[in-house]
């Protein structure tokens, strides 16, 4: 868990699937740094609530708001903003986490299949940061709070640089995410406004249970990336609540792998691991 400091003190963030997994520890690692929070879900209500209870009960942390949206829907996003602008003033830090898999052979997937996870893995990510860019704007530079006007984290994955067999869906969306950060960052960069994205590796969440938690999965895996070591979802809260701080201010454009070294081995064919 990231220890209690105020790097992100004054500042607004979204945390998009927040109710869970790495976008809860997301969510928590940026409120113990003093930062506001906006928890974000899609059908999760019950847990969102318990998220931004943990928030709102510390008292290292900011203040919490839990906002149902579909980020694949442009009007929820812009409803999302708009109750955290209203409830907060501004927003200071977008990240883009939400994100589903459906996974099919590629000549088995239903077009419905391929098109539900561009939706929400590509297609939200934009909606996001455009929603965050024209909030950035229309606020303003406030110096005083961070050096940048704004700061945009898209959580992508390991699978944006690996191909992964049966996941065509799921890796062409991240594959298509390094493109736009790093055109977001290109284009933005001369406004102060600082885009990143942050690749997971082998992650412990209940998407992949399966993996981590079976004798057989486990088996498999150290076979397949005898290097990688399994990391926790607070792993990715620290990475986030350091990018988004003005501690990494030089930091704009780039992907930070936190994989354990799972980049290291490539040759993924199977559905190995759920990322």
């Amino acid at each position: 868990m990231q220890k209690p400091n105020k790097r992100l003190e004054g500042q607004t963030c979204i945390i998009t699937g927040s109710s869970d997994g790495i976008g809860e520890a997301v969510a928590k690692a940026m409120g113990l740094e003093g930062a506001n929070i906006v928890v974000n879900y899609h059908s999760g209500k019950k847990e969102a609530e318990e998220v931004a209870h943990w928030i709102s009960e510390n008292s290292d942390c900011g203040n919490a708001l839990v906002v149902k949206c579909d980020v694949s829907k442009e009007n929820d996003v812009k409803d999302m903003f708009k109750k955290t602008v209203s409830e907060f003033g501004t927003v200071d830090v977008c990240v883009a986490n939400a994100g589903v898999q459906l996974d099919h052979p590629l000549h088995e997937m239903p077009l419905k299949d391929w098109q539900r996870v561009i939706d929400v893995n590509l297609t939200g990510q934009f909606l996001c940061a455009k929603e965050a860019i024209l909030e950035f704007k229309r606020r303003g530079m406030r110096s005083e709070i961070s050096k940048s006007l704004g700061k945009i984290i898209h959580m992508s994955s390991v699978h944006e640089v690996i191909p992964w067999a049966d996941h065509a869906n799921y890796a062409a969306s991240k594959g298509g995410l390094v493109m736009l950060m790093q055109t977001i960052c290109q284009e933005y960069g001369p406004d102060k406004i600082r885009c990143n994205s942050i690749a997971p590796g082998a992650i412990k969440t209940d998407i992949n249970k399966d993996v981590w938690s079976t004798k057989e999965g486990r088996e498999v895996r150290v076979f397949s990336a005898p290097v990688i070591l399994d990391g926790v979802p607070d792993d990715i809260g620290s990475v986030a609540s350091w990018l988004a701080s003005d501690e990494s201010e030089y930091i704009n454009g780039t992907t930070i792998f936190v994989d354990g070294g799972m980049t290291c081995y490539p040759g993924f064919t199977a559905n190995l691991l759920q990322l």
